[in-house]
């Protein structure tokens, strides 16, 4: 289109890191945005905890960008924004995780779009493959590194030998770690993003609490050296994936080895393998993270909202979501150096019927270590193992247990 139209009146809820580089870019994009779509996207009104009135916004607006986070108010304004007829973008990913089904059904109850992409993955463009690129292909998994924080401070510690406690400083100088960053590093960011992404691929409903989700507060530098020595790299990764008649959801550090498409993403990139039968494997990567990259995405919604395709589907099966599932594992264990403690940890191995794949040891006397890597088993077999060995009276602190990807593609 080239003729205009009218103005396009967005409502900008939040003025933080996001909401200030949306109020900048959208001037500098607005004429070729006009070009395309025939209108002219203007801001009519910012609201932040001391300007503005959500009334007045919400009455002068097209179209609603909440960029305020949080559960409440953001969950109130955007079903306020929503049944009075407006569109609404956001890129709240805990609430969408949280109330996802809820907005969803509000919005094709309502007729207008809701669109989410900058919630997951920053720039990474997996919710709009998902929904529209591979809407017919049947999704077996997702892989995803969704958290450029935790993926930064791991690649730091993996690249100097620093501590976690040291990493997490310097991410918090640059500005990829917040002043707090308890979601970021516990997992709990990447849960959000990975329930979400689960409800797309699989067509069913999931909520933030039927993820498993660990964090990597207690990674330290030996596992990483170690995982040099085995030839593996960690990541924090998400995965989504069918099993046995439903799905099982989950967030955790994971060793992957060097041809796994994930294992060589580093910094505060985010990235998300896709797989099916249809389309083998997709990897789609990015920055995670950021103001101006995270605007980029929200103006892309609104672009899209300008022009809009139909709303987010009810979902139309219900899976169970699979909470034990099969997974290799790097196993850490200091140890006192006295004969036959190999063949005791080994020996509770097998009593569970784990076998080991590979073992390295190092030091000696009060600083042996003991590090193997197992065959996969079920999870549950290998906790009541490790639990076992951690009552072995050769164990000088409880053992240390990280999952290990053993995907490789060419």
């Amino acid at each position: 289109m080239t003729s205009s139209a009218g103005p396009f009146r967005i409502g900008l809820l939040g003025h933080g890191t996001v909401g200030a580089a949306l109020a900048e870019l959208l001037p500098q994009r607005a004429a070729q945005i006009e070009h395309v779509t025939g209108l002219r996207p203007e801001i009519v009104g910012v609201l932040t905890r001391s300007r503005g009135d959500f009334e007045q916004i919400l009455a002068a607006s097209d179209l609603v960008v909440e960029l305020i986070g949080g559960i409440e108010p953001a969950r109130d304004y955007v079903i306020r924004a929503m049944r009075a007829g407006k569109h609404v973008v956001t890129a709240n990913k805990q609430l969408l995780a949280q109330h996802g089904e809820e907005l969803w059904a509000i919005a094709r109850e309502c007729g207008v779009q809701l669109r989410f992409e900058a919630a997951v993955a920053g720039v990474v463009p997996v919710i709009r493959v998902l929904q529209e690129s591979l809407a017919a292909a049947h999704v077996e998994r997702i892989h995803g590194i969704v958290n450029g924080t935790s993926n930064f401070i791991l690649s730091e510690m993996a690249r100097t030998g620093a501590a976690y406690a040291d990493v997490l400083k310097e991410a918090q100088r640059l500005g990829y770690a917040e002043a707090d960053p308890s979601e970021d590093v516990n997992g709990k960011d990447a849960a959000a993003k990975m329930a979400i992404l689960a409800r797309l691929a699989f067509d069913t409903p999931v909520h933030l609490d039927q993820v498993v989700c660990e964090g990597i507060e207690r990674i330290g530098p030996d596992d990483l050296e170690y995982a040099r020595d085995l030839g593996l790299g960690l990541k924090l990764i998400g995965t989504a994936e069918r099993v046995d008649g439903g799905i099982s959801v989950r967030v955790h550090p994971a060793f992957l080895y060097a041809r796994h498409p994930l294992a060589s993403i580093d910094g505060p990139f985010n990235a998300v393998t896709v797989e099916s039968e249809a389309i083998t494997e997709i990897t789609m990567s990015g920055p995670g993270a950021g103001g101006p990259q995270t605007a980029s995405a929200v103006l892309g919604d609104v672009i899209s909202a300008m022009i809009p395709p139909a709303s987010t589907p009810e979902t139309s099966v219900r899976l169970e979501v699979v909470a034990d599932v099969v997974s290799a594992f790097y196993l850490h264990m200091e140890v006192a150096d006295t004969p036959g403690v190999l063949s005791r940890i080994t020996g509770v191995l097998g009593e569970h019927g784990i076998s080991v794949k590979s073992v390295v040891q190092k030091g000696l006397g009060d600083n042996a270590r003991l590090v193997m890597v197992v065959h996969p088993v079920l999870e549950s077999r290998f906790f009541a193992a490790v639990e076992r060995i951690a009552t072995l009276t050769e164990l000088r602190t409880p053992p240390r247990a990280i999952r290990v990807i053993e995907e490789e593609f060419s």
